[in-house]
């Protein structure tokens, strides 16, 4: 019978599933950075994105209110109090972030709140929602968006962050790019603390095992999320 992982082979191995299915190579994210811009597809993307930041602080809600351990409750504590005040990097509530950001692509507030999740968006905020609100799936959900979520703003190209190459092409400022330059550096130590929080729980193969397919299907469902824009606005991206 296989063993479980010790402790440091197993946060190794989730931190390397988690950089082995990123998104930043999803051919949706080529159409995004070509010269002529696609403004149209790009407010697609943001009101898809929007969609899953408006769930994010109930996640970290229960992830806090269900942790089992003293220390990374605590920790927990102030992802939540920056997420829902943006005190700690002296900025603004995050789905604030983000409505900011969509104004800045010309997006009313009423197009924004019509908005609706594609089905492959709304498999991904079932996902998570199911999981984190479930004890007994703790480490699933923990796993899922501490960090399969929260590492997928870890993505560079060339030495630049995602945001920072459709800022430039698109033209938006610093300050309308907050959220996303927000995440880039929090996430760096959320995702950390993810990989602690979970290597600590996971003290048997079945639950390891269980939180390595959390974070490469929550992976799957980020691509998955792409795709499904891509197959309505852009197909033939995805048969080239």
């Amino acid at each position: 019978m296989n063993k479980a992982h010790s402790p440091s082979e197993f946060r190794l191995k989730l931190e390397s599933d988690l950089h082995n299915h990123l998104t930043l190579d999803h051919p949706i994210i080529g159409e995004l950075v070509k010269p002529e811009r696609n403004l149209a597809l790009m407010k697609v993307m943001a009101l898809q994105g929007y969609q899953l930041t408006k769930h994010f602080l109930e996640y970290v809600e229960h992830l806090f209110f269900y942790c089992p351990l003293a220390k990374h409750k605590r920790r927990l504590l102030f992802n939540l109090f920056e997420e829902e005040t943006g005190r700690i990097s002296k900025t603004r509530n995050h789905v604030v972030l983000m409505e900011n950001f969509i104004r800045a692509l010309g997006i009313s507030d009423a197009e924004r709140d019509a908005a609706k999740a594609y089905p492959e968006t709304q498999a991904l905020i079932d996902y998570r929602m199911t999981a984190v609100k479930d004890r007994s799936q703790y480490h699933i959900g923990a796993a899922a968006v501490m960090i399969a979520s929260e590492g997928q703003n870890l993505e560079t190209r060339a030495g630049a962050a995602r945001h920072e190459i459709l800022g430039k092409l698109y033209g938006l400022t610093e300050q309308d790019l907050l959220f996303f330059s927000v995440h880039q550096k929090e996430d760096i130590g959320h995702v950390n603390e993810g990989l602690n929080l979970v290597t600590d729980i996971c003290t048997t193969k079945d639950l390891q095992d269980q939180a390595l397919f959390a974070v490469n299907h929550t992976c799957q469902l980020f691509w998955n999320m792409y795709s499904g824009v891509a197959h309505r606005h852009c197909p033939a991206i995805l048969a080239a």
